[in-house]
């Protein structure tokens, strides 16, 4: 269960995304997130209530600039 969730999430690191999965002491079904750290795919393995600050923190540490489009 969670094999397809894990592999894509695994295409994202491999692409060069940040990758974040929830810790199983949190997880109600440790499916995806269990699948997702048994492939390597999570960086982040934090509790549910951190994601969000995580996701933010790495925000915030990266150089994004967003342009208008031309319409």
């Amino acid at each position: 269960m969670g094999k397809d969730g894990a592999k894509g999430l695994r295409e994202m690191l491999d692409a060069g995304s940040q990758t974040i999965a929830q810790d199983e002491a949190t997880s109600v079904v440790w499916g995806m997130p269990g699948e997702a750290v048994s492939l390597g795919a999570a960086q982040h393995v934090i509790a549910l209530d951190s994601v969000a600050a995580k996701i933010r923190s790495l925000a915030d540490s990266m150089d994004i600039t967003l342009q208008a489009r031309e319409a």
